[in-house]
Parts: structure tokens; sequence; C-alpha cells
């Protein structure tokens, strides 16, 4: 990770918070994008850009061409900022499909699409984004989130396609994150079972390191203790 400048989507949520806090420990220079206000000052280690709506491609671009000034360049993009719906076909709203699709599609779609020139420059371009198991096989109230992602995945594949050579492109499948969040909505779950943003984030940096140059187009399941 060691000079690393990565960019980091949901950056002030669960998962998003360990993997930057993770890389900048290991040597990586972080800027982090989210929806809520920045928590902190820039630093030449990490910068945090709040108040950007990833749904949309022109705050997108900003917020990405603005780390990519911070630091004179970009070499990785962890597309993490989404959310999660349980709603049933029949019982629910049209509307939540949408807002599926603007969470978890078109925020990482937009920030690969500013991303991808900056990457393009560097000698190790990464782009790791978050499916999820979930995606593989819906269940029933999971029809908005598990379309979604499964958008992810088809999207992970055809800019691995597209980059060949150029840029690597891969995505995550975690099963359930054991947050505090999923913990409150599933009290008598057995969490030793789930994945921790800790193992998580491993896998995710993974990706990102130079160890994995050859690793392009791949969709992991992270699946935690079963």
């Amino acid at each position: 990770m060691q000079g690393k400048i990565i960019v980091v989507t949901g950056a002030l949520g669960a998962l998003g918070k360990v993997v930057a806090d993770i890389a900048q420990s290991r040597g990586a220079r972080i800027a982090g994008i989210d929806h809520a206000p920045s928590q902190m000052s820039a630093t030449t280690e990490r910068i945090e850009i709040g108040g950007v709506d990833l749904s949309d491609a022109a705050q997108a671009k900003t917020a990405v061409d603005a780390a990519a000034k911070h630091f004179g360049g970009l070499d990785a993009l962890v597309n993490i900022a989404g959310g999660f719906a349980f709603e049933t076909v029949g019982d629910g709203d049209i509307k939540t499909w949408h807002r599926m699709h603007a969470l978890n599609v078109l925020t990482a779609l937009n920030a690969s699409h500013a991303a991808l020139p900056h990457l393009a420059t560097s000698k190790a371009g990464r782009i790791v984004n978050i499916g999820a198991m979930g995606a593989l096989q819906a269940g029933s109230g999971m029809g908005p989130y598990a379309a979604s992602k499964a958008g992810v995945h088809r999207l992970t594949e055809a800019l691995a396609n597209e980059w060949k050579g150029k840029v690597t492109v891969n995505a995550v499948l975690p099963s359930i994150i054991d947050t505090k969040t999923n913990r409150a909505d599933m009290p008598k779950a057995d969490f030793a079972k789930w994945v921790t943003p800790q193992e998580l984030a491993e896998v995710i940096l993974f990706l990102v390191s130079d160890a994995a140059s050859g690793v392009t187009g791949a969709l992991i399941p992270v699946s935690g203790r079963v």
C-alpha cells in the first residue's frame, strides 16, 4: 500500500472507514468521498470530500477530480457507497427499485467513469466494487437490492474487459457484514457467522495491491466463518 493513492467512496460508513483506516496505516494516501459531511481537515495523507451525491455524474466527476488534483493522481478506486432495502415485489414500491439502482449501480458507474482517465495513467490502476452474494440468487424481499447488485457484477465484468491491460476491475461479494446496523436489524442472528469489515477490507486491499496484478473481472464471494 505504501504510496498508493486510493479513493474510497462511502468512506464514512462502517466498511468504508475500516478500509480507509487500514490502507492509510499501511502507507496509502486516502481520498474519502461520502454523501455525509466531511469530518476532518485535509492533510497530505488523507482528505474527505463530503456532501457528494455520487448518483449524479457531475458531482462524482468533481469529487474524483478534486481527489486526483490534491494528490497528483490516482492509483485505485474502491466503490463502497451504496444502500440496502428489503421489500417484496408484490407489496413494495417501484420507487425502491429506482433508489437501489441509483445507490448501488449509478454510484459505482459514475465514480468509475470519473476515475478511469486518472487510473489509466497509473502503473497499477485498480477498481474494486462491492457486489453481494445475495445477488447470485435472490430470495423473497431481496428483489430491488439483488437486481441492483447484479448490475454491479455486470458493470465489473464489462469494465474489466474494456480496460484489460490498463486497469484491473474486480468485485467482492460479501454475505452479511457484521455491523452495528445489521446486528440491530437481525438481533437473533448468529453474528459469529458474518463477515467482519476487517476481513472484507483485507480482500479489498489485496485486490488493490501489486500482488493482484493478474486478477481482473473476478467476482469474489466473502462469506465469513460458516
